[in-house]
């Protein structure tokens, strides 16, 4: 529908009402159109000379809770730091437990399946299993688009691989795209013989990989240019960074890793109780907090020869100087929009797309044999481009500290994610909101700052509607949470489920999927996830079981045969 401005509609009628010789029939017209401008107005179009606010969303891939230093982490992060500093952080953001659902309900604003993305690897052409946004919901940059926004987005994608599916096609004016779900941070060496080399598109067509750069250095500066092809316009953008790191295989340059040598020569069970205390001591976890048992098949650090510690500790060092270098990338990021004039009209979203990661591809039954073909682990290649290094389950409980597990389950320590939110229009600054979230509510949150509406029709067909809440009155100082106790929270992947209302939480991580196996939690009393409440609040488990039943019917779960590995 085209935009109808009447901007000056008041001034203009009151002039003609004056000279004309029937008032009361100017009057009578004026009234007239002043209603339908009040009817008709788009909600997106905003008064002169207003201009709605840019969003810059960084998004780090595999970060862990407890990593930064505003989350009491020991990682130097300046520049996170100083954002949540101007702005708030969030103790309770949930995401989902992989990248791709993650992407899914962050760009969509609604349930993964809904979206497309049931499972991270298996593409169908089932409802929910279509590997790809569906038309069943319109895109973030899609809908900001049309109120006048310019959409841009560089790093990872993992939303579809066909052209149809890419981001130029789902409302990104620009974009360079990881189009798979990981990569070198050097090149584009895969490292499965299904996919030997990584695929990338700039704007849609397929580009090769610009020698002698490092990921997120390459994406900053893709972004970058992005911003200013596009300044003269002067209208507000979507910048996503949508960031690669600290994803494995750990790779980056000396220079930001060498700082980090000794620091975690104690080994991992330290650096998890550490992190517990200190995420205590900076209020993001309340004082009744019991740290969990590690896996059982966590080796003790004690149990390690001297060579195997120095292997572990490079590990985590590599590690931290992949963060320190993604913060370094944020201070340009944040530099530029100074420099450029728009860093006071910026609200700025740092978050990660699931718990920290605790796979380790090298030493993996079935990819295992091609990495290793292609790259080493050896100690003194750790890092380099042709090394392939992960830092597996033990370092991931202390990223992932003081929730249970890590990255792929649906315990907390799976979903729950660091978020900042910063910018202009905040109240209480360097504060914190500790109200249930998830990434479901951003999107709502933009087009709110952004003063427009989702659709209920989009490109000619009906779509579901938005599924988060938007996180705006809570970001100006309301009191109220965001989410009621009534608000229900559902979420499975590769049939590993939860549902979540008010404090209480069921979780399943079995295989398959059956309703018997879900376990109650009440996560105000047990933010550990220790204490299986299903035989003694049989009504409530009732309740929550109920509850999965209409979540599972509405994104129409299945139970895929045979369950991927």
């Amino acid at each position: 529908m085209p935009r109808i401005h009447f901007h000056n509609m008041n001034l203009n009628m009151i002039s003609v009402i004056s000279k004309g010789p029937d008032q009361n029939t100017w009057l009578i017209f004026a009234v007239a159109a002043l209603f339908l401008y009040g009817s008709f107005r788009e909600k997106d179009v905003h008064e002169p000379g207003e201009k709605p606010p840019n969003i810059l969303l960084l998004v780090a891939d595999d970060l862990g809770y407890a990593d930064l230093g505003c989350y009491g982490g020991d990682i130097e992060t300046p520049n996170i730091d100083q954002l949540s500093y101007n702005g708030l952080r969030f103790s309770r953001f949930h995401t989902a437990p992989y990248c791709a659902p993650s992407r899914a309900m962050l760009l969509s604003g609604n349930d993964s399946h809904i979206a497309g993305m049931g499972s991270q690897d298996l593409v169908t052409d089932e409802f929910g299993y279509e590997g790809s946004l569906s038309d069943r919901i319109a895109t973030l940059p899609q809908v900001l688009r049309n109120a006048g926004y310019q959409n841009y987005i560089a790093g990872k994608w993992h939303l579809g691989f066909k052209p149809e599916n890419n981001p130029h096609q789902k409302g990104f004016d620009r974009s360079f795209v990881n189009l798979y779900g990981e990569g070198t941070h050097y090149n584009d060496q895969g490292w499965n013989e299904e996919n030997p080399y990584t695929r990338y598109t700039e704007n849609g067509r397929p580009v090769k990989w610009k020698k002698g750069k490092y990921s997120t250095d390459l994406y900053t500066d893709k972004l970058i240019q992005f911003i200013e092809f596009d300044r003269e316009a002067k209208k507000p953008f979507f910048a996503m960074a949508s960031y690669t790191a600290p994803h494995w295989p750990l790779q980056v340059d000396e220079k930001y890793w060498k700082k980090y040598k000794g620091r975690y020569d104690e080994g991992y069970e330290k650096l998890k109780e550490r992190r517990f205390k200190s995420l205590k001591k900076a209020g993001l976890i309340p004082e009744n907090a019991q740290l969990p048992p590690s896996l059982k098949k966590i080796i003790p650090w004690d149990s390690l020869d001297p060579m195997e510690q120095k292997v572990e500790a490079r590990k985590m060092e590599l590690y931290a100087g992949m963060v320190d270098n993604l913060d370094y990338n944020i201070g340009r990021l944040i530099d530029y929009l100074k420099d450029i004039g728009e860093f006071e009209n910026t609200i700025i979203v740092f978050m990660s797309d699931n718990g920290a990661a605790g796979e380790d591809f090298y030493h993996h039954p079935h990819y295992g044999p091609y990495v290793r073909k292609y790259f080493n682990e050896d100690y003194e290649n750790m890092g380099k481009p042709d090394s392939f290094i992960s830092y597996g389950p033990q370092w991931a409980e202390a990223g992932s500290s003081p929730f249970l597990y890590f990255k792929a389950f649906t315990t907390e320590g799976g979903m729950i994610a660091p978020m900042i939110i910063s910018g202009p229009g905040l109240a209480h600054k360097n504060n914190m909101i500790h109200d249930f979230t998830t990434v479901m509510d951003l999107a709502p949150t933009f087009y709110e700052l952004a003063k427009t509406t989702y659709p209920k029709r989009f490109m000619g067909k009906e779509v579901y509607p938005l599924k988060g809440t938007s996180l705006l009155p809570r970001l100006e100082g309301s009191p109220s949470s965001v989410h009621g106790p009534d608000y229900v929270f559902g979420f499975e992947h590769r049939n590993l489920a939860m549902l979540r209302k008010g404090d209480w939480k069921i979780l399943n991580l079995q295989r398959p999927l059956q309703k018997k196996n879900f376990k109650l939690y009440n996560l105000k009393r047990d933010l550990a996830e220790q204490q299986d409440l299903r035989d003694e609040e049989k009504e409530k488990y009732r309740e929550l079981l109920s509850e999965w039943d209409l979540f599972a019917s509405e994104i129409r779960l299945q139970v895929p045969t045979p369950l991927p590995d």
